[in-house]
């Protein structure tokens, strides 16, 4: 009777070692995971920052001393630019060297009948050019845009003829101007030119100002009109923004240019046909954070 009681022993025994065996290998496994884990909480933003995660459907970043491509995705697409072209519109003007000072009133030839876009600056308006200007490039504004055009020598087509002049001087082979206001989706460039526009609008002080202000306010019949700036990254203390235009129409999708200080270097960033409203500034910050990490990781340690 005893031989049954033995066999019976015997297989606890194996049970037991078998359950023993399987606690360690599954302490061994945590252990090793429990670093990776740690690693991926240390670094969240990692596959964010990656340039394949950006979602603009066109992306070129460049620096400005030496002209190294760092990111390029679709860069010799021609597409709409919406008011990107402000930019242009912005170096013609101050190129007519016409004065500033001069007021300059809101007609019924500014108003917008072909987006049917709105505006706070009603006909009878009477601003100073140098407020056109600022509003034009500050908050994107239409009209202050087609008012700056129409009042120019020759009005608004021997103006648009100057911004195409200005463009083939530049050397952008991809780039055609229908208006000033970048609301006709026939104003067309690609990346590589725009990083050339850019670059070429950097090099006037009042473009490189009035782009990057974050808030501004005029008078217009009567009362105050404050603005802000389209981009909101100007009012970010992590960016240092020198020169910036943001552009929507339904065409173009969302667009955004810019020359920053970055990763310590001055560079060109364009992000054209971004699909969400907030797409473009998500973009630029995956693209600055993965900038930052790729210098930090290039630093002898």
């Amino acid at each position: 009777m005893q031989a049954p009681s033995r066999e019976l022993h015997r297989l606890e025994i194996i049970v037991a070692t078998l359950a023993l065996l399987a606690v360690l290998a599954l302490s061994i496994g945590f252990a090793q995971a429990g670093p990776k884990s740690r690693k991926a909480e240390a670094n969240p933003s990692d596959a964010q920052a990656n340039p394949s995660a950006l979602r603009s459907s066109v992306v070129l970043v460049q620096d400005v001393g030496n002209g190294e491509t760092l990111i390029a995705r679709n860069a010799a697409a021609v597409m709409p630019i919406a008011s990107i072209t402000k930019l242009m519109t912005a170096m013609v003007l101050l190129d007519g060297k016409l004065d500033l000072g001069q007021r300059v009133a809101i007609s019924g030839d500014d108003l917008d009948y072909l987006k049917g876009t709105r505006s706070r600056l009603r006909p009878g308006s009477v601003l100073t050019r140098d407020e056109l200007l600022l509003l034009a490039l500050m908050a994107s504004e239409n009209r202050a845009a087609s008012a700056l055009a129409r009042t120019f020598p020759g009005g608004t087509d021997a103006f648009v003829a100057a911004m195409n002049a200005k463009a083939r001087a530049l050397g952008m082979q991809d780039t055609r101007f229908r208006d000033p206001t970048g609301l006709n989706s026939a104003n067309v460039s690609s990346a590589r030119d725009l990083a050339r526009l850019v670059t070429a609008a950097h090099e006037y002080p009042l473009i490189r100002d009035y782009s990057t202000r974050s808030n501004a306010t005029v008078q217009a019949l009567g009362k105050p009109l404050a603005y802000r700036n389209t981009n909101g990254l100007v009012r970010s203390a992590h960016w240092d923004i020198e020169l910036s235009k943001t552009g929507f129409i339904s065409e173009a999708g969302r667009c955004l240019v810019m020359q920053v200080r970055m990763a310590q270097r001055d560079l060109v960033v364009v992000l054209l046909d971004s699909w969400g409203k907030y797409t473009r500034i998500g973009d630029a910050n995956r693209i600055r954070k993965w900038l930052e990490n790729q210098l930090a990781g290039a630093r002898p340690g």
